[in-house]
């Protein structure tokens, strides 16, 4: 064939997501795809991959695309005549202490959820399950009947001609040199063979994705690992129809293969590969041996798998895989340059995922906007300091192993900290604070007061599915919100200059609710889709004139800067800077925050003065700062912004005014548990771009009568006119529980009358009514009221534990904000 000159898209990368985004598109009726490859087909990575096909996955979303991409798979060669080698023997995860157990046992519950068949299994259950395994310390495990395993080559073949079958181009052997781009949007592609121009290109380079991303200005944070199995000669203990074995308190999964053993791991301690670059010839390359690295997992397997002590090697196996900082592949539209794509980093379950990624992706693509929430793998949430290879190296060090750690609430990274601080770092750690981690951020979760310090207790976590080693300090911080005062620094906010002659305009535009508001005023609003789904969950200071302060989570600054560029019109006088690092945030928050600030302002703070949801300048000390008085955790209280280089004497001040009328330093777990409390949604839990303004309860900050600007009615309006003439389908509800002993993360399932409805979209403990609170979505029956909602019977699965729960459609704590407006 000749080399094409002109496609429609050009796929780059010929792995298993390389050609199910073929595929996908194909089927879509996409013509003029073109997918190269620089090699051959599956060369990469895909070719060593295990092949487990496993459907729980950590969202609902996600386990319901890796459930497609079974179903895909088991068709696929019905369609292209390419046997996929796909079985449905199940998998079995065992734990070896009660705490994996109970991790197990709340996967379980979400898969119940999530409509995923799971069954927990009893110790002797699992040893008549699994014959060969060494059951004396194990406690329990759960079965999931329908996952299974499959052949990532043959997979790969099979999609690929399932493309080529619908008109798809795959060539081989031409390596990209280039990325083409005018104006803000990608154009083609350079090859070693020519060039192609080309409407959308893709990046599904695998672990080279990261410098093909260069090529075009885009970041794609990833890394390559060393990932090591052996695969034993045929032995009479491995069964036909085994399950696949995963044993993750030991790192190690055992996979049944023709009479043969494949033993894989992913050990605590990864060895990047490859940081220097990747060799020009690499093609079915396998790495150097390193038996020492492996021998700790050989050892416990030996002991697992007694029958593992007598058979031969037939190989030990160490190949790359490429690995993200989060442990969660890139998907998506990069915000850097339009119609570029990428689907990588797919962190060693490539095969589970390639399906219902490539699905996602040729969707995206056709809509321009996700199908669904993928927010867990939009390529948008990453930071640009994330693409640095030092970084990368010392992340993929440990994210490797994170796939079979005890994936504890709070569980915070260890590897590549300390890069992004607030100017109020070094007082924090002075104050007993401990850190996590939120978008490069260190942030002070929780504080170990002075007597606690003084009693040598450290600023350290201690992981459990139970109350951690903090709770009863989260507790204090949180009464003090409610009872005195909390001082906590939220200089992590994503803080967006909206700057221009067109800026009221074009807000007015992307807003929902009304932005014609005077100097100094605040608003709280939703960035919506044309479906009514929310973008972004903002609050919005009129600075002056032509100027707007966008105020968002630290984690979808890069998201909504994205949001803004997009939608800006053709020669609109406006500018967007991030502002995030020019200012630190103190909070003071509670009953006494006024008591707090009266004596380091001589700005008055009465409500008539400065009544709530409005922002003045004003002298801190002896700084100048600006007061906004808003609030998160439903208290009376202040947010003041202040530029970095006077952070450190306003915090100085404000704190020592705090310490005369009992303030105390709180850390940002408390804000979750207050936010709960007080009804607050949280964006990406609560509310996503696939939920609906309405159905989320927040039609209060949508103004679809305001006077539109010059750039038209609001993004999303016609969907909420729709929806307020149709009707609910669903509710975003409050739960409490009544015990208060059990504590809810996020993703229990929800139940009414006694059948699952939906799950927890978020939770955590309310210290002030000692109960743990969660929100979710319920369905709307037919015809219903709320009240016959809210009469219904509801529980909360716990761990495979119902516990009966509260429910309520207004927030539990002061529903008519009369604290918030003290």
């Amino acid at each position: 064939m000749n080399f094409p000159e002109r496609a429609r898209v050009v796929i780059i990368g010929g792995g298993v997501v390389g050609a199910s985004v073929a595929y996908h598109l194909a089927h879509q009726g996409w013509q003029d795809i073109v997918l190269l490859e620089r090699k051959q087909l599956t060369c990469g990575t895909t070719w060593h991959a295990a092949g487990l096909i496993g459907q729980l996955r950590a969202t609902h979303n996600m386990t319901r695309l890796a459930r497609y991409s079974r179903e895909l798979y088991a068709r696929l060669e019905e369609e292209t005549g390419v046997a996929t080698g796909v079985k449905s023997n199940g998998s079995l995860s065992v734990a070896l202490t009660n705490e994996r157990l109970e991790e197990l046992r709340r996967g379980a519950a979400m898969a119940r959820a999530f409509d995923v068949e799971v069954k927990e299994l009893s110790v002797a259950e699992i040893s008549k399950k699994y014959p060969p395994l060494n059951v004396e310390d194990v406690v329990g495990g759960v079965f999931i009947p329908s996952d299974g395993q499959g052949d990532p080559a043959n997979i790969t073949m099979a999609l690929a001609k399932g493309a080529r079958l619908k008109g798809a181009s795959i060539i081989e052997g031409v390596k990209v040199t280039a990325i083409h781009q005018a104006n803000g949007r990608v154009t083609g592609v350079e090859t070693d063979r020519g060039a192609i121009a080309a409407d959308y290109v893709v990046n599904c380079a695998g672990m080279w994705a990261r410098e093909v991303g260069l090529m075009a200005g885009v970041r794609v944070p990833l890394q390559a690992a060393e990932h090591f199995y052996i695969v034993t000669e045929a032995m009479p203990a491995m069964t036909k129809g085994l399950p696949v074995l995963r044993v993750p308190d030991e790192c190690a999964y055992y996979k049944e293969d023709a009479g043969k053993l494949l033993l894989g791991a992913f050990e605590p301690l990864a060895k990047p590969w490859g940081v220097e670059g990747i060799p020009e010839d690499f093609c079915f390359d396998q790495l150097p041996e390193d038996f020492e690295h492996f021998e700790p997992i050989l050892e416990m397997a030996v002991n697992r798998f007694p029958p593992l002590a007598e058979a031969g090697i037939q190989t030990f196996f160490n190949g790359p895989e490429s690995f993200t900082p989060d442990d969660r592949y890139h998907l998506g539209e990069a915000p850097e340059l339009k119609n570029f794509y990428v689907a990588a980093g797919f962190n060693s379950v490539g095969i589970q995922s390639a399906g219902g990624a490539g699905l996602m992706l040729a969707q995206w693509m056709q809509e321009a906007a996700p199908p669904c929430d993928l927010w867990d793998v939009d390529i948008r949430r990453n930071l640009p300091f994330q693409n640095n290879k030092t970084y990368l190296a010392a992340r993929v060090s440990e994210t490797l192993g994170l796939l079979y750690a005890d994936h504890f609430p709070y569980r915070q990274y260890e590897t590549a900290r300390g890069i992004r601080r607030s100017p109020l770092h070094h007082h924090l750690e002075q104050l007993g604070a401990c850190f996590g981690e939120t978008a490069g951020w260190e942030r002070a979760n929780w504080f170990v007061p002075e007597d606690g310090r003084k009693a040598d207790q450290k600023p350290q976590y201690i992981y459990s599915w139970g109350r951690q080693n903090w709770f009863d300090y989260a507790r204090d911080e949180h009464m003090a919100i409610r009872q005195a005062a909390g001082i906590y620094d939220m200089s992590s906010f994503g803080k967006i200059r909206v700057e221009g002659a067109d800026a009221q305009d074009y807000l007015q535009l992307i807003c929902a609710n009304d932005v014609d508001i005077p100097t100094g005023k605040i608003i709280y609003t939703q960035w919506l889709n044309n479906k009514g789904g929310i973008e972004a969950d903002v609050t919005i200071t009129r600075l002056g004139p032509e100027s707007y302060l966008v105020v968002t989570p630290a984690a979808t600054t890069i998201r909504d800067m994205a949001w803004l560029e997009r939608h800006k019109p053709a020669g609109a006088a406006l500018s967007f800077i991030d502002a995030t690092a020019m200012e630190a945030v103190i909070c003071v928050m509670g009953p006494k925050a006024r008591e707090v600030l009266a004596e380091v302002t001589p700005q008055p703070l009465d409500n008539k003065d400065f009544p709530f949801g409005m922002a003045k300048e004003a002298e801190v000390g002896m700084g100048l700062a600006r007061l906004h008085r808003v609030t998160y955790v439903g208290e009376l209280g202040w947010e003041i912004y202040v530029s970095a280089d006077q952070a450190a004497h306003v915090f100085e001040t404000i704190y020592a005014s705090g310490q005369k009328h009992g303030a105390r330093m709180c850390g940002l777990h408390v804000m979750d548990g207050c936010r709960l409390e007080k009804g607050f949604r949280h964006f990406g839990h609560d509310i996503t771009d696939e939920d609906h303004v309405l159905e989320a309860g927040l039609g209060f900050a949508v103004k679809v009568d305001k006077k539109a600007g010059r750039f038209g009615d609001f993004i999303g309006r016609d969907a909420v006119i729709a929806k307020k003439a149709s009707g609910l389908e669903k509710r975003l509800l409050a739960f409490k529980l009544r015990d208060p002993e059990p504590l809810l993360f996020h993703n229990e399932p929800v139940l009414r009358d006694g059948d699952v409805v939906g799950h927890l979209t978020s939770g955590n403990y309310a210290h002030y009514f000692a109960a743990a609170m969660g929100m979710g979505y319920v369905p709307v029956r037919e015809g219903e009221t709320l009240d016959e909602m809210l009469a219904s019977a509801y529980t909360i699965d716990v761990a495979g534990k119902l516990f009966a729960a509260d429910v309520s459609s207004k927030p539990f704590y002061d529903p008519r904000s009369e604290r918030v407006r003290g």
